[in-house]
């Protein structure tokens, strides 16, 4: 039996370009030469080599993070080339990637989450009224960005307002959370009908950083990831119970990452991550290292787990 021709895309058009291509690196290292034959597609500029070479591609392994690739579009570009891919599917892409369906989705399912308010750019608003009604410390997010990319933590109408400026750079529709103060914290689910989930991680940043922003997610030593994380046996098995349930209402397929917030017992849901980092300082490498799962045997678990998907 050959080696399985293994297509890496990384790179792409979004915001998180730069992270997509040290995943995609990280990636390509670790993938054994010996099981693969890997070749790297940065589809931004080989696009149409990627087409070309769809006989001669057995699967794809999409790390592309945000727009494009991480919403569906390249998902479903993939479905009409005939090449399967690792992870979720148009549909279940395209939920997860927007935070409002996915809250929906989540309180469809009987899951907690923060108050909210969505705000479309072009339409009147008001801060006062906003405040008012979820309280003073707010999130102000893009609706459809990752890596905290566009995100803004506000303690008062000055900080909100600019916040929402900041937000609508990134697109028209934005979401204001209230904010809530706990333990942050992820969990990893590998599966598609049965679900496996790794040590759950607290992520902790350093005291310069409000929150888990890009700088903090992307620079190494900015954030303390405690895994597996201390919570009350209770707490955890309500983060994986949700991490669970969240993967399977959004119909994610092979492996997910579900951010959540621990408070007074609490646990409320995030967001859900199709596409999750794949760098030297990613989450899930960290969870499955933690397991006692090298990286390589990681992706070797998410490409059985893709062709499980296929049959």
């Amino acid at each position: 039996m050959g080696k399985i021709k293994i297509a890496v895309l990384a790179g792409g058009w979004s915001r998180e370009r730069e992270i997509s291509i040290m995943s995609g690196n990280a990636a390509y290292k670790a993938l054994d030469k010996k099981k693969y034959d890997v070749t790297m597609y940065d589809p931004k500029n080989k696009l149409r080599e990627l087409m070309a070479q769809k006989e001669n591609i057995d699967l794809a392994f999409n790390l592309l993070h945000g727009k494009y690739g991480e919403d569906g579009c390249m998902q479903g570009m993939l479905d009409i080339l005939g090449i399967p891919f690792v992870g979720s599917g148009v549909l279940s892409s395209a939920m997860t990637v927007n935070k409002k369906v996915t809250k929906d989705i989540y309180r469809n399912e009987g899951m907690r989450v923060a108050p909210d308010i969505i705000v479309t750019k072009g339409e009147d608003f008001s801060v006062e009224e906003i405040i008012t009604r979820i309280g003073n410390q707010t999130v102000v997010k893009p609706l459809d960005e990752g890596s905290s990319v566009g995100m803004s933590l506000c303690g008062n109408r000055e900080e909100l307002a600019a916040g929402i400026e900041t937000a609508f750079e990134c697109g028209h529709k934005i979401m204001i959370e209230q904010l809530i103060v706990g333990q942050e914290v992820t969990c990893c689910v590998l599966g598609n009908i049965k679900l496996d989930t790794l040590p759950i991680i607290e992520i902790v940043p350093k005291e310069q950083y409000r929150f888990f922003d890009y700088e903090a997610k992307y620079t190494p030593g900015a954030t303390e990831e405690i895994c597996p994380a201390q919570l009350a046996e209770k707490t955890q098995g309500i983060v994986i119970e949700y991490a669970k349930k969240a993967h399977q209402a959004l119909g994610c397929s092979v492996w997910s990452r579900t951010d959540m917030i621990v408070k007074n017992k609490n646990v409320y849901l995030l967001e859900t991550n199709t596409v999750p980092g794949m760098t030297e300082n990613s989450l899930f490498p960290l969870a499955a290292r933690t397991a006692g799962i090298s990286f390589s045997e990681l992706l070797d678990r998410l490409i059985a787990l893709s062709f499980e998907k296929e049959r």
